[in-house]
């Protein structure tokens, strides 16, 4: 059964409620609205599809939305990626996580790896952009390559991982990127962050956000716990 834990009330502002599987449905995204109020998440973060139904839902609130493009693997073209965020925004997201071209850093190719956030970046001025490096596929010194190149090309934060990777955030990860970003560009961690034990490891190692589909778990339970 799920009791609320009111010491873990505080990780609720950090928290990204995610709901981003192929099968969600519009009942699912209402729900996530719905849950996202009545604890004071942060944000949710939806497909593209369904941002028009999550700004409805959430436009009299201060719950932000938030959307993808590149998603999850970062290998489209960037006019397609640019007019995705933009799309987004038109529906009503407030904040876009774009997938970082991962090919393009592994192959040393970084200035057509800066470029395609700039071309996200010019699309959507005026609005929060989350470059996400899929810290699982790089090692330290390219997500330290990486995270420079996205501050560069003017994100706002850093994202850690698509949640499909071969695993999500560590707080080694978090301490690497915050140790070569400015105090400007923020870390949202995201990717199999389940309990509160972690989230609280990861926001006091730098992470500003918490992207997870365990929201409820994290702050009701704090561990893994049984659904009532």
């Amino acid at each position: 059964m799920r009791i609320l834990n009111k010491k873990n009330a505080d990780i609720a502002k950090h928290i990204e409620h995610t709901l981003l599987k192929a099968d969600a449905g519009e009942n699912d995204i209402r729900r996530i609205c719905i849950q996202a109020e009545k604890y004071k998440f942060a944000a949710v973060c939806v497909s593209p599809a369904y941002v028009s139904l999550a700004f409805k839902l959430l436009k009299k609130s201060r719950i932000r939305v938030v959307s993808v493009c590149g998603f999850p693997l970062g290998g489209s073209v960037s006019d397609v990626k640019a007019h995705e965020s933009h799309n987004a925004v038109e529906d009503g997201a407030d904040e876009i996580d774009m997938v970082a071209n991962i090919g393009y850093l592994k192959s040393e190719r970084y200035t057509q790896a800066r470029k395609d956030i700039e071309e996200v970046r010019k699309k959507i001025p005026g609005k929060v952009l989350k470059v996400i490096i899929e810290t699982s596929l790089l090692d330290e010194k390219l997500i330290e390559r990486a995270s420079v190149i996205a501050e560069e090309a003017g994100a706002d934060y850093v994202k850690t991982s698509t949640g499909y990777g071969t695993r999500g955030a560590t707080v080694k990860d978090i301490e690497i990127i915050r140790n070569v970003l400015s105090p400007r560009v923020k870390i949202k961690a995201s990717g199999g962050i389940r309990t509160a034990e972690q989230a609280r490891g990861l926001i006091n190692a730098g992470a500003d956000r918490i992207g997870t589909s365990s929201s409820i778990n994290i702050i009701k339970c704090g561990s893994v716990c049984r659904k009532s």
